[in-house]
C-alpha cells in the first residue's frame, strides 16, 4: 500500500513538473514573439536558398562551406542594392509626396466647397482638416526623437539579426537536424528527415513564389504607373509589391495610393489607373499565380482560407502573413503520420454512378462470390 502511495506521488510530482515546463515554455513563447517571427522568417529565407547552394553543389567541385558563403554574399549583395538603389529613392520620392499634400488639400477644400449636397462637401472639408493636422510641422520634442531613434535602431537590428540568423542556419542546418534526429527512435529517423525535409522543401518554394510574384507585380505597377504620368511611380511600385504579401486585401490596399495620386493630376488619370490596376489584378490571377506558384504549397483552397482567417484573426496582418506556411507544414506533419498502406473505404453517398467497366467487373465477381459460397 505504500508503495503505491509512492507511486502515485512520483507520478503526480512529474506531471505537475511537466504542466509547469510547458506553462513556462508557453509563457516564454508569448514573451518572444518577435523573435520567434524573425527567426520563422530567416527560416523561410534559408529555405529559398537552399536551391541555389545545390545547384552550385551538383554543378561546381567547390565544397559546401564555400558555396554557402557565395551565395549568401549573392543575397546580402541583393538586398544591400536594394536598399540604395530603390529604397532611397522611394524615400526621396514619398518626401516629394509630403511636400506637394497641402496644396493638394488645399484643391480639394475649393472642390469641396462646390458639392453638393452642402454636407457631403463638410465631410470631405472636416478630413482634409484632420489630414492637414496630421502634416503640421513641428520641433519635435525631445521623447519624440528619442522615440524615432530607437525605432530605426530596432528596425537596423532586426535586419541584421534576420541576415545573421539566415547565414548560421545554412551552415548548421546538417549539424541541427543529426542532433534532432538524435532524440527519435532508429527506425523513425528516416521518415522524421524526410518529413522535415519536404517541409523546408515547401517552405522554400512558397517564399520564392511569394518574392518572385511581389518583384513581378512591383515593375508591372511601377512601370505602368511611370507611362501614364502618375508621380512617385517608383514609390507606388514598391508600395504595390510590398501589399501584394497581404493576403486577399493586399492588391486593394497597393492600389488606394496610386489612385489617390492620379488624382492630384486628374480625375480622368485616376480612372486610368483604376483600369490599369483591374487589368494587372487579373493577369496576376489568371497568368502569375497559377504558373509561379504552381505546386508550392499544395494545399486546398478551403485550408487556405481557413488558415488565412485564422491567422488574421490571432495575430492580424502578421498572422495572416505566416497562417499558409505554417498550415503547409502542419498538412506535411499530418500526412506523414497517416496510415496510407490502407486506404480509407469512400462513403456510398459520395460514389458516382458505376461505368460499365465497373458493371461488368461487379457481374463477373458475383459468380465466383456465390461458388465460394
Amino acid at each position: 500500500m505504500r508503495g503505491l502511495v509512492v507511486s502515485w506521488a512520483a507520478r503526480g510530482a512529474g506531471l505537475a513538473i511537466g504542466v509547469g515546463l510547458v506553462a513556462l515554455l508557453a509563457q516564454l513563447a508569448a514573451s518572444s514573439v518577435n523573435v520567434l517571427l524573425l527567426t520563422f522568417i530567416a527560416i523561410l529565407l534559408a529555405a529559398a536558398l537552399e536551391p541555389f547552394i545545390g545547384w552550385m553543389r551538383a554543378h561546381t567541385p567547390i565544397p559546401r562551406g564555400p558555396v554557402i558563403l557565395l551565395v549568401y554574399l549573392a543575397f546580402f549583395a541583393t538586398v544591400v542594392l536594394f536598399a540604395v538603389f530603390v529604397l532611397l529613392a522611394a524615400f526621396s520620392q514619398a518626401a516629394d509626396v509630403t511636400q506637394a499634400l497641402p496644396s493638394f488639400l488645399d484643391e480639394v477644400d475649393a472642390w469641396a466647397a462646390t458639392v453638393r449636397p452642402a454636407a457631403l462637401g463638410e465631410v470631405i472639408t472636416s478630413l482634409t482638416d484632420a489630414a492637414r493636422q496630421r502634416l503640421q510641422v513641428e520641433t519635435p520634442a525631445t521623447d519624440d526623437v528619442l522615440r524615432i531613434g530607437l525605432t530605426l535602431a530596432e528596425a537596423v537590428t532586426s535586419l541584421g539579426a534576420v541576415l545573421a540568423i539566415v547565414f548560421f542556419w545554412l551552415v548548421g542546418h546538417a549539424r541541427l537536424q543529426r542532433y534532432t534526429l538524435a532524440f527519435f527512435p532508429l527506425d523513425r529517423r528516416n521518415g522524421v528527415r524526410n518529413a522535415w525535409n519536404e517541409v523546408e522543401g515547401r517552405l522554400g518554394m512558397w517564399f520564392r513564389g511569394q518574392l518572385i510574384l511581389m518583384g513581378t507585380i512591383g515593375i508591372m505597377c511601377g512601370l505602368a504607373y511611370l507611362v501614364l504620368g502618375v508621380p512617385s511611380a517608383l514609390l507606388l511600385g514598391l508600395i504595390a509589391a510590398l501589399c501584394e504579401a497581404i493576403p486577399l486585401v493586399g492588391p486593394i490596399i497597393g492600389a488606394i495610393p496610386a489612385v489617390l495620386a492620379a488624382v492630384t493630376v486628374s480625375p480622368e488619370l485616376a480612372l486610368v489607373v483604376i483600369a490599369v490596376t483591374a487589368v494587372i489584378q487579373v493577369v496576376e490571377n489568371n497568368v502569375l499565380v497559377p504558373v509561379i506558384m504552381r505546386n508550392t504549397i499544395g494545399l486546398s483552397p478551403l485550408i487556405v482560407t481557413l488558415s488565412l482567417l485564422v491567422g488574421a484573426a490571432a495575430a492580424g496582418i502578421v498572422g495572416a502573413l505566416v497562417a499558409v506556411p505554417i498550415a503547409a507544414a502542419i498538412e506535411v506533419v499530418l500526412g506523414r503520420l497517416q496510415d496510407r498502406r490502407v486506404p480509407v473505404a469512400q462513403a456510398p453517398s459520395a460514389v458516382e454512378t458505376p461505368d460499365e467497366d465497373d458493371t461488368e467487373a461487379l457481374g463477373r465477381a458475383m459468380p465466383d462470390a456465390r461458388r465460394s459460397a
